[in-house]
């Protein structure tokens, strides 16, 4: 039996904080709530949670900079909230290294069902239920070269000009799936799905936002934007 999923939940709103910390334990999580930034790091940092759920506006320490905080030590997948949908916020939190988000107001189950997906991205158990066991399935073929950049598909390691790559999970994720087809362009809805498990209509800039951060690691001029159609990585 696997150990239960553990969600550090930052959210200075009392009634949203303590309403969606009881659906997420309703639905199997342990979950740590905090009102403000500052305990949310200082929560993060003693208990080490499996994923950081953060509202962008929180008092003191902002959750754009904690997920930046949270980056700089672990690559815990991280979900931001945002009040609205067009917001700069999202963009900013994606780019400090959130995984995804979720617009507030939400529905719980729609919730759960996002974070789910991440974790199992992650390679985490979902809400404290048992895994099957099984690996998720990697590709395999060992080491991948194009150009400078070298991709070890079993290791899940990367170099670049002999320099190992820090990549969190989910950008790791998505340049696996462009090494994959090497010069096939792969559509920001087909990567959503692919990537983000998601299997409705997402936020493309989702996609945006990871694959510029994953050009800044892997050099500007690897992955090439197809206007209209999606991104490719030249072989």
């Amino acid at each position: 039996m696997m150990a239960e999923t553990h969600v550090l939940f930052v959210e200075d709103d009392d009634v949203i904080r303590e309403a969606t910390q009881l659906a997420l334990e309703r639905a199997g999580f342990v979950v740590t709530a905090m009102p403000d930034g500052m305990s949310g790091l200082d929560a993060f940092r003693a208990d080490r949670p499996d994923i950081a759920l953060l509202d962008v506006m929180v008092p003191g320490l902002d959750g754009v900079s904690l997920c930046r905080r949270i980056r700089d030590e672990s690559t815990v997948p991280v979900i931001m909230l945002s009040a609205r949908a067009d917001s700069i916020d999202v963009v900013l939190g994606l780019e400090a290294g959130a995984d995804d988000y979720v617009t507030k107001p939400f529905d719980g189950a729609v919730l759960v069902a996002r974070i789910r997906a991440v974790l199992r991205r992650f390679g985490h158990a979902s809400g404290g239920q048992p895994g099957n066991g099984e690996p998720e399935p990697q590709p395999v073929g060992g080491v991948l070269v194009f150009g400078d950049l070298e991709i070890d598909t079993e290791g899940m390691a990367v170099h670049r000009g002999g320099e190992q790559v820090a990549l969190t999970p989910t950008e790791m994720r998505l340049l696996l799936e462009f090494s994959a087809a090497p010069g096939t362009v792969l559509s920001r809805d087909k990567l959503l799905e692919r990537v983000w498990d998601y299997g409705w209509g997402g936020d493309t800039r989702v996609v945006d936002v990871h694959v510029q951060r994953l050009r800044t690691k892997i050099g500007q001029d690897r992955i090439e934007t197809v206007r209209g159609f999606g991104y490719k990585l030249r072989p």
